[in-house]
């Protein structure tokens, strides 16, 4: 065990070393990598440790954000459930105004490329590493390649539903001399990259490590499945999307969590029967939640329609109450996002307990993705029937309730928005559940960002916000001004020139 400690924080320092010169080919020292690093599988496993490790937080000596940190800004802040705290930053208040310029800090997608290239880099080596130990097994090399082609994959979902089109890079850089410019690959091109990357991980991966903790906190082949479902919703394959999904739920390995408990076992405990992907906190490695949302000048506070209007009350009975709002997703009283901050119902964390999971995936959304694809190929009556069955474990109030028509395409798809809100609220979902919506059959469906805009802007903003939205390339990021800096071949978001 301390070997391969030692030999994780080796790898992560060795990759950070050049991290703040260019993001795009982060590249460990070429000699210590490739003559002593790469001879056992205890190195491999070494290196996909060093993976699972960059979702937690910036290498030892790089000054920068969490990497959830930036996925809860990027999913979250030009949405319509999230205020500004007397804390907030100067940029991710321009964010949330939609007044986003390549200068912003919060546009860089440094950590997203870190975790790449140290994907790339087992992709790379790890094969050589089967000629030289033959205690390395093909079916061991095969399932740590899966992980890295599944958590590469996850990134680059995460680049192309924020910035469109980017840099695709495969290939590790492990020496100057292949420091290359990439430029910028189309979006279309990004997906199916990612389909082909993560059927192949499919095809590799395992079911299980033989226990709750290592199959929530690993990738398996479930993770991927989920993930397959959720780019093929994204593209609109909609009957691909069911499959998938029809995949995890036959498995029988997950199952919904109810009752009073729900908030301790799911978001507390972690690692429930819900839970496919989860990153995994804990007291060596805490997350950053607690200065975003605890403190008296915290940055970011639930905005103040979420309880009223995406959750309701009950005047008539206080008690009965959705399960998965009240002192749940938020404390009414000053608006706390309370998702990561509780112990319980009534009782917050202290610093130091810290460690509430990112919940990448959990078995409701593979519920509702399924719903979804069933809305949008004549299934309806199978698309209700599926949203009922996470909002009676919720305990949904029958004032959030909705009865589209069964052949309503657009009112099932509402609905499903809806109550992904009060499911995945605060899991960095809600932008791209909008845009994902808005954007279905070529931006059809436009009006679900601009009816947005009155619960996401200030008023003396909003039309400045609905001109801007009305281009479809202000959905997507500008390419930080650093990274055109570095890499002349880069071509900007046509809005932000």
């Amino acid at each position: 065990m301390k070997r391969n400690i030692y030999r994780v924080s080796l790898l992560i320092l060795l990759f950070s070393i050049s991290s703040c010169k260019k993001w795009l080919t982060l590249k460990p020292q070429d000699g210590i990598i490739r003559n002593e690093f790469w001879k056992t599988k205890e190195d491999v496993q070494a290196a996909v440790i060093g993976c699972y490790s960059s979702l937690l937080g910036a290498p030892i000596g790089i000054k920068d954000r969490a990497l959830v940190d930036y996925l809860f800004i990027w999913g979250e802040l030009r949405a319509d459930m999230v205020s500004p705290g007397l804390g907030i930053t100067i940029d991710e208040q321009n964010i949330m105004n939609v007044n986003i310029l390549s200068s912003n800090s919060l546009t860089s997608w440094k950590s997203l490329y870190r975790t790449i290239n140290y994907c790339n880099t087992v992709i790379d080596f790890a094969p050589d590493v089967k000629k030289v130990d033959n205690t390395f097994t093909q079916v061991s090399l095969d399932a740590y390649l899966a992980e890295a082609l599944a958590l590469r994959s996850l990134m680059y979902f995460y680049v192309v539903r924020t910035w469109g089109d980017a840099p695709l890079k495969l290939k590790s850089t492990s020496t100057d001399q292949e420091i290359q410019n990439l430029g910028t690959t189309d979006k279309a091109t990004i997906l199916n990259q990612i389909i082909a990357d993560l059927l192949k991980a499919e095809s590799l991966a395992v079911t299980t490590y033989g226990n709750k903790q290592y199959d929530t906190g690993r990738i398996t082949k479930y993770t991927i499945e989920t993930m397959l479902a959720d780019v093929y919703l994204w593209m609109e394959k909609y009957n691909e999307c069911i499959e998938m999904c029809n995949k995890v739920i036959d498995s029988k390995k997950f199952s919904l969590v109810s009752g009073a408990q729900m908030y301790h076992n799911v978001f507390y405990q972690g690692n429930s029967t819900e839970g496919i992907f989860e990153f995994q906190f804990d007291a060596q490695k805490l997350n950053p939640f607690y200065a975003m949302f605890l403190p008296t000048n915290r940055r970011l506070n639930a905005a103040p329609n979420v309880m009223e209007t995406i959750y309701t009350q009950d005047f008539v009975n206080d008690l009965n109450v959705d399960r998965r709002g009240l002192d749940a997703a938020v404390r009414p009283k000053d608006n706390m996002i309370y998702k990561y901050m509780g112990v319980d119902y009534n009782t917050t964390r202290t610093s130091d307990i810290s460690y509430a999971h990112w919940f990448a995936y959990r078995y409701p959304d593979v519920l509702l993705m399924k719903a979804e694809a069933c809305s949008q190929v004549g299934r309806g009556q199978e698309a209700l029937d599926l949203v009922k069955v996470v909002r009676d474990r919720a305990g949904a109030l029958v004032a959030t309730e909705r009865k589209p028509d069964i052949t309503d395409k657009d009112g099932i798809a509402d609905y499903i928005l809806e109550e992904r809100a009060r499911e995945f609220s605060f899991e960095g979902k809600r932008w791209y559940d909008i845009l994902r919506n808005a954007k279905r059959g070529n931006y059809r469906r436009i009006d679900v960002i601009l009816n947005m805009v009155a619960a996401a802007v200030p008023s003396d903003l909003q039309q400045s916000a609905i001109v801007k939205y009305q281009d479809k390339n202000s959905h997507y990021l500008p390419i930080f001004d650093d990274e055109i800096n570095t890499d002349k071949t880069l071509k900007q978001n046509p809005f932000y020139k």
